[in-house]
């Protein structure tokens, strides 16, 4: 009976297992390659490619995982905590009638791709992989069915028909058009009332698709497009090697060496518990990791420094929202990604603006400010206990090293660069200061998987629905209406700024990217403004969307694991709102901050 339960509970994790497996395959292949190349000439066959097919698998299985343990992203509660209300039903009815939609797409293409006949390596056909899509959105819809079907009279049945009935809809009426308008109108509250963003997208999609009589397929393609990007497994991998370091005693090394640096007074504190979490943000993929993985640590290191915690909390959660700039963070690749920048060059180009944006928070934000009494304040470090703390912190000081040295030197692509940093975590962590058990290893892969999955649906949906817009003419039109409202660069790009201010309080970041970077870059190069500027301008701007409701999710992550009330996490972050809208301005105004770098090393004409 034992057994049986064990067995019970893995099949009952069996996404996890995949999406797990397909990750820890997505860094060795690559470090396979890099040893085999020189030494036999050759590597494994197609290795690239199947490094991206799996980085499909991942997404898929992984967004499964996400649904599990309630992690998708939405603007509310998606698990049902708050109530089984009617509008929470019906916002998961609409999710898994999308999602049953989205199976039929995704299973129009995978028939092309079939009929096609094409192969991945060593014989395997490429649509095996494929198929994973409409399988997993038919999984998803079922688990989406499931709660809203909960506590109902034949809870499965209805669970597995809500999908179904989405299937037999867009099979249907594939091919016509009609009015959009209605559906909008439900996609807009079943977004208010709790669907997972990547279903309204999704279903904003299919619908625009639909209008026009175009084949739903092209929903599908576009996020397998997405999927298995050259560049993309970068992303899962270097969340894995910030995971890595975040589940280990890293935290801890590294911030005596940034407390010993800097001082252990209040301002010291406070300048090191910035740069920590930038830091670590930079690595793990979200600042919302961040808060929960090193939030235990920083709160009381400022509270034993004399802090009050109101700050503090503002502190660390404003803070965290910060690393997007540093390398190797995922919204800055996701970034080079869509607009088509190098990746060496975007790592360059946020490191200034990165530090610009830390002192403005810190200055502008009133952090440096303290009402801590005097005799609070420690004596700064000697410089044989900061050699201290930097020996013990040398395998962490060098994961950048390692990220971004491969990467700009030419030694590795973005692929090997990422594989390289993870495994260098793993190794590092595992064997050099043995803190990583197989238990934990498996966890980071898990975790890594289910944010990466989640990321990646919406980013899919995002791109269908970018890949219409852009068809129909939109990016035109804007830069016509935006050249003949304003006439100079320097009120575009205030205007900018503020426009993104908004855009990121109500838009989750990565779908952001997807979806307004196509349409406003070009409208910022008619205005000679550089793509690698405006990619810099753009993420910093964006911070500030983590710190509003609500698509801030730092907010709610700070509530959760400080235990404090929404509005007091609200309150103690505002200042750092004008902070980062004044460092924002500054990154517009002063191109350099965010060119010279890459000029300097010849990366940028």
């Amino acid at each position: 009976m034992a057994r049986l339960a064990a067995l019970r509970t893995w099949l009952g994790r069996i996404d996890e297992q995949i999406a797990a497996l397909a990750l820890g395959l997505m860094m060795l292949i690559p470090l396979v390659e890099i040893v085999m190349r020189p030494l036999l000439g050759s590597g494994i066959s197609n290795a690239p490619v199947v490094v991206q097919h799996l980085g499909l698998v991942l997404a898929m299985f992984g967004a499964l995982a996400a649904e599990r343990h309630g992690h998708l992203t939405s603007f509310g509660s998606n698990d049902g905590s708050k109530g089984f209300t009617p509008a929470w039903r019906l916002a998961q009815l609409l999710a898994a009638l999308v999602c049953g939609m989205l199976a039929y797409a995704s299973w129009q293409f995978v028939s092309t791709e079939r009929d096609a006949a094409h192969t991945l390596a060593y014989g395997l056909p490429v649509w095996t992989l494929q198929a994973c899509m409409p399988l997993c959105f038919v999984l998803l819809g079922f688990k989406l069915g499931a709660r809203c079907a909960k506590g109902l009279p034949l809870e499965a049945l209805v669970a597995a028909c809500i999908p179904g009935l989405g299937i037999a809809i867009a099979a249907q009426l594939e091919g016509t058009s009609f009015s959009p308008w209605p559906a909008f109108a439900l996609l807009a509250a079943a977004l208010l009332a709790g669907a997972p963003i990547f279903t309204v997208l999704g279903g904003l999609s299919l619908v625009l698709f639909w209008s026009e009589g175009m084949p739903l397929a092209s929903v599908a393609l576009s996020h397998y497009q997405i999927t298995v990007n050259p560049s993309l497994p970068a992303l899962p991998l270097f969340t894995l090697a910030g995971l890595l370091f975040a589940r280990t005693g890293a935290t801890q090394r590294l911030g005596d060496l940034f407390v010993s640096l800097f001082g252990g007074g209040v301002k010291g504190t406070v300048v090191a518990v910035a740069l920590l979490c930038s830091f670590f943000t930079a690595f793990t993929g979200g600042s919302g990791v961040t808060i929960l993985a090193l939030g235990g640590l920083m709160l009381p290191l400022l509270s034993n420094a004399g802090y009050p915690e109101k700050k503090g909390i503002g502190l660390v959660s404003s803070a965290s929202a910060l690393g997007v700039l540093l390398a190797p963070s995922v919204p800055l690749i996701m970034y080079a990604i869509v607009a088509r920048v190098p990746i060496s060059t975007m790592f360059l180009a946020g490191a200034i603006p990165a530090l610009v944006m830390v002192m403005s928070l810190l200055i502008f934000g009133g952090f440096l400010k303290s009402t801590a009494h005097p005799n609070t304040a420690a004596p700064r470090a000697s410089a044989a206990a900061v050699w201290k703390t930097m020996w013990l912190a040398k395998w962490e000081i060098l994961a950048p090293v390692v990220a971004i040295g491969s990467l700009v030197s030419g030694l590795a692509t973005p692929m090997e660069s990422a594989a390289l940093t993870a495994a260098y975590a793993l190794i590092t962590q595992a064997f050099v200061h043995r803190e990583l058990s197989l238990k934990t290893l498996f966890s980071c892969l898990s975790d890594a998987a289910q944010i990466i999955g989640g990321v990646l649906l919406i980013l899919g949906m995002a791109l269908a629905l970018t890949n219409f817009l852009i068809d129909a003419g939109i990016p035109d039109a804007a830069i016509t209406a935006t050249q003949n409202l304003i006439p100079s660069q320097a009120i575009f790009l205030v205007a900018l700024v503020v426009f993104l201010l908004f855009a990121g309080a109500l838009m989750e970041i990565f779908a952001a990217i997807v979806v307004l970077v196509p349409l406003l870059l070009p409208v910022a190069q008619s205005y000679d403004i550089d793509p690698v500027h405006f990619g810099i301008l753009f993420l910093a701007a964006m911070e500030m969307g983590f710190l509003c409701p609500p698509a801030g999710m730092n907010i709610f992550f700070a509530s959760a694991m400080f235990g404090k009330p929404i509005r007091s996490v609200a309150s103690s972050v505002t200042p750092a709102l004008l902070a980062i809208f004044v460092g924002s301005l500054l990154i517009a105004l002063v191109p350099a901050l965010s060119t010279a770098l890459p000029k300097f090393l010849g990366l940028m004409a």
